[in-house]
C-alpha cells in the first residue's frame, strides 16, 4: 500500500528560474544516476531479502528516494514555469517537450530499466548500491556547481548529504554481515588462482596492498592455456581449400 504526502519532504524554493539548468537536472530525474532508478532498484531489490531488517532498510530508502524524485521535479517544474518568456534555444528540450520533468535525462535520452542494478543477493545489491549512491553525489556536485539559485544549491546540497547517508547506511549493513571488506560471497569457492595478482601492464610498475601481503605477486606472468585448436569449417571454407590444392 503507498500513501503519499502532497508536501515535499524539504522545501524547494527557486528564486531565480532557469530552463537551462532546468534541463541539467533532467539528469537527477530520468538519468541513469538519478532518483527515480534509486528508488526502483532499491524497492526491487527488498523482494529478495530475506532478513526483515535490511529489507526495511531498502524499503525505507527507497521510499526517501521517491520523495527525492518529488523533490526534482518540482525543481525542475519551477526552474521551467517561465518558458514562454525564455529563449527556446536556452532550453530546446523543454520548447519541444512542454515545461516539468519528463522521463529523459539532460541530452533527451529516455529513462531505461537497464539503469537499474539488481541481482538478487543482498551482497551483490548492497555494494552495487553504494556505487549508485556515489554516482548520484557526483552528479548532484555538478550540478551544484553550475547553480547560481541560493534556493535550488540548497534543496541539492541536502539531496547530495543525504546520498552520503544512504551509502554509510549500506556499508553499515555489510560490516554487521561481515562482508563489508570480505569479497567473498555466494556459495560456490574460489579456485587456487585467487590470491594470485598479474602484472599485465609493463613500466612504472608498483607495488602496494593490492598486490602485496596475502597477494602472489607473477611479475612476468606466462601464458599456461596452450594454442586452442584451429576452428573446422566443413562448408565453403574447406571447399575452397580442396579446390585450391
Amino acid at each position: 500500500m503507498f500513501s503519499h504526502v502532497k508536501e515535499t519532504i524539504q522545501p524547494v524554493n527557486v528564486g531565480a528560474p532557469d530552463p537551462r539548468f532546468g534541463q541539467f537536472l533532467l539528469e537527477q530525474f530520468g538519468g541513469a544516476t538519478g532518483e527515480l532508478t534509486a528508488a526502483l532498484q532499491y524497492w526491487v531489490q527488498s523482494f529478495h531479502v530475506e532478513d526483515a531488517s535490511i529489507r526495511d532498510m531498502l524499503q525505507d530508502i527507497a521510499m526517501e528516494e521517491f520523495s527525492h524524485l518529488e523533490m526534482v521535479g518540482k525543481l525542475i517544474v519551477q526552474h521551467t514555469q517561465n518558458l514562454d518568456q525564455t529563449d527556446v534555444y536556452a532550453a530546446p528540450l523543454f520548447a519541444m517537450k512542454g515545461m516539468g520533468p519528463h522521463f529523459v535525462d539532460s541530452r533527451g535520452s529516455a529513462w531505461t530499466g537497464a539503469y537499474i542494478n539488481e541481482g538478487g543477493n543482498v551482497v551483490r545489491d548492497l555494494r552495487a548500491n553504494i556505487a549508485s549512491e556515489a554516482g548520484a553525489r557526483q552528479t548532484y556536485e555538478a550540478l551544484i556547481k553550475r547553480c547560481t539559485d541560493e534556493g535550488t544549491k540548497k534543496a541539492l546540497t541536502h539531496l547530495l548529504t543525504r546520498e552520503i547517508t544512504h551509502a554509510q547506511m549500506f556499508m553499515k549493513t555489510l560490516d554487521a554481515m561481515g562482508k563489508l571488506t570480505d569479497p567473498f560471497f555466494g556459495t560456490i569457492q574460489p579456485d587456487d588462482t585467487v590470491n594470485i595478482v598479474f602484472n599485465l601492464s609493463h613500466g612504472d610498475d608498483y607495488r602496494g596492498p593490492w598486490n602485496e601481503g596475502q597477494f602472489k605477486y607473477i611479475a612476468d606472468p606466462q601464458p599456461e592455456g596452450g594454442l586452442p585448436p584451429d576452428p573446422v569449417n566443413p562448408d565453403d571454407e574447406k571447399f575452397h581449400r580442396v579446390a585450391a590444392e
